[in-house]
């Protein structure tokens, strides 16, 4: 058996966005969608696009985890992911730490639509503190997803909100079990996910 040749490796740089695109702020969904798999993670912000940052280790052990225990707690009507994009407009996506979807879900796409999206949930970390905590909330609240759910670090504290009247409403929280009755009945362990 003979090894096949890899062939000539292209001699161009990383991927970066189209300059004139970005000044422009002429990205839409469509063009994300045919971006190429290499690319790293993006979100689009009224037609910009931005790099998501790669997370740290802990909150990467907390994210892969609770999707984890997600995956063995909820019923078959309701799909945990992480890592997929949320297409919140034409000119805008959100990429959250994880969702919960409601399945069926067909798992060849990255981004899904907002009325799939039971549940968003996004680990806190020191950089993203105001999108976290301010932005990401009001834009899933805008696109009428059901469902919040904040993770914070050190200690390791779960805020799970219900979307009331076009805003979000602390439902529960706790640093040692969260308790909750929708999207599913639920008692998650926080040491569970803790790193």
């Amino acid at each position: 058996m003979t090894a096949e040749p890899i062939g000539e490796i292209p001699a161009a740089g990383p991927w970066a966005p189209d300059p004139r695109k970005q000044r422009t702020a002429g990205y839409t969904i469509e063009d994300l969608l045919r971006l190429p798999d290499d690319v790293p993670r993006v979100e689009l912000t009224d037609g910009v696009l931005s790099v998501v940052p790669s997370p740290s280790g802990a909150h990467q052990k907390i994210n892969s985890r609770l999707i984890a225990w997600l995956d063995q707690h909820l019923p078959e009507s309701l799909e945990a992911l992480f890592a997929v994009g949320v297409a919140v407009g034409h000119r805008n996506t959100l990429e959250p730490d994880g969702v919960i979807l409601h399945a069926p879900v067909d798992l060849e796409h990255h981004f899904y639509e907002p009325e799939q999206v039971v549940v968003a949930i996004e680990i806190v970390s020191p950089g993203t503190k105001r999108r976290d905590r301010l932005e990401k909330p009001a834009v899933y609240a805008s696109v009428g997803i059901p469902h919040y759910w904040r993770i914070e670090q050190n200690p390791v504290h779960i805020y799970a909100y219900d979307l009331v009247g076009g805003r979000y409403e602390l439902v529960a929280d706790s640093d040692e079990e969260l308790k909750l009755g929708t999207p599913h009945q639920l008692s998650l362990p926080i040491r569970d996910i803790t790193p």
